[in-house]
């Protein structure tokens, strides 16, 4: 039995399943899954040490399954914009963010983003008399918002949880002065509106370049003379000390040289 992982759509996400045939990386496939039958694809071999707990691929998809995916595509774009116009009728506080049919068409879902807890009921009354089938509303947060979206970051590149991100990791104000960043919201948060996620990719290097370093604001011994340490270069050692009227960058080695003396 060999286990792959899946994604589907143009989900960066993956997800296991299991298969006693073999398939090829790109090949697109039909799964089971507990929301029906999903078309994806197969992004890469894993191996997996309890194969019982993954559903199975049912088989390589067909070019009718093609078609009906491609079809579902289409259908649900135009779900999309319908909800949208209903949502605006009833006044509800809320923003569709995209839609999405499963395979046969059973369950048409819509995720959605809101700040505060919304009754959907009438919508979803809605929705289904139009429908006919399962219309399931997901409320989303800020950051899976921005995944879906997607956007340019303040790096000029494209946002990471669009493009590469399968998970988000729990980000922290620490992060932010532990690597000596300006605590400015224009600075540090995303698009999404929460803590960049890239505050993370660096924060072990910073948590071990800063290991011993003193503090901004630490008064030093400076070649017989006090001084103040007003800037700390964490990654180069460096500390930036107010001597007199004097602004000088020394290497954190000199200071400890010169405690010694």
């Amino acid at each position: 039995m060999n286990s792959y992982a899946v994604s589907y759509k143009d989900s960066n996400k993956s997800y296991f399943f299991k298969s006693s045939e073999k398939y090829e990386i790109n090949d697109e496939v039909i799964v089971d899954t507990d929301k029906g039958l999903q078309y994806g694809k197969i992004v890469k071999l894993v191996e997996v040490e309890n194969l019982d707990n993954l559903k199975i691929i049912l088989r390589k998809a067909t070019k009718e399954d093609t078609d009906s995916f491609y079809t579902n595509l289409k259908d649900a774009d135009i779900a999309l914009k319908n909800a949208r116009n209903i949502v605006n009728d009833l006044k509800l506080d809320m923003h569709i963010i995209n839609a999405s049919y499963n395979l046969e068409r059973t369950q048409l879902l819509f995720n959605f983003y809101a700040d505060e807890r919304i009754d959907f009921r009438n919508l979803a009354k809605k929705l289904a008399s139009i429908y006919r089938t399962r219309i399931e509303l997901r409320q989303i947060g800020a950051r899976d918002k921005a995944k879906q979206v997607s956007g340019i970051g303040i790096c000029g590149e494209q946002l990471c949880c669009s493009r590469f991100l399968k998970q988000f990791d729990s980000i922290t104000m620490n992060m932010a002065k532990n690597q000596n960043i300006a605590l400015n919201p224009n600075k540090i948060n995303g698009s999404c509106g929460r803590l960049l996620c890239c505050l993370n990719y660096e924060d072990e290097e910073y948590t071990t370049c800063s290991k011993n370093l003193l503090s901004i604001g630490t008064i030093i011994k400076y070649n017989g003379e006090d001084a103040t340490i007003i800037g700390v270069d964490i990654l180069n050692r460096k500390y930036k000390i107010l001597c007199g009227d004097q602004k000088i960058l020394i290497d954190s080695k000199q200071v400890e040289n010169d405690s010694e003396k």
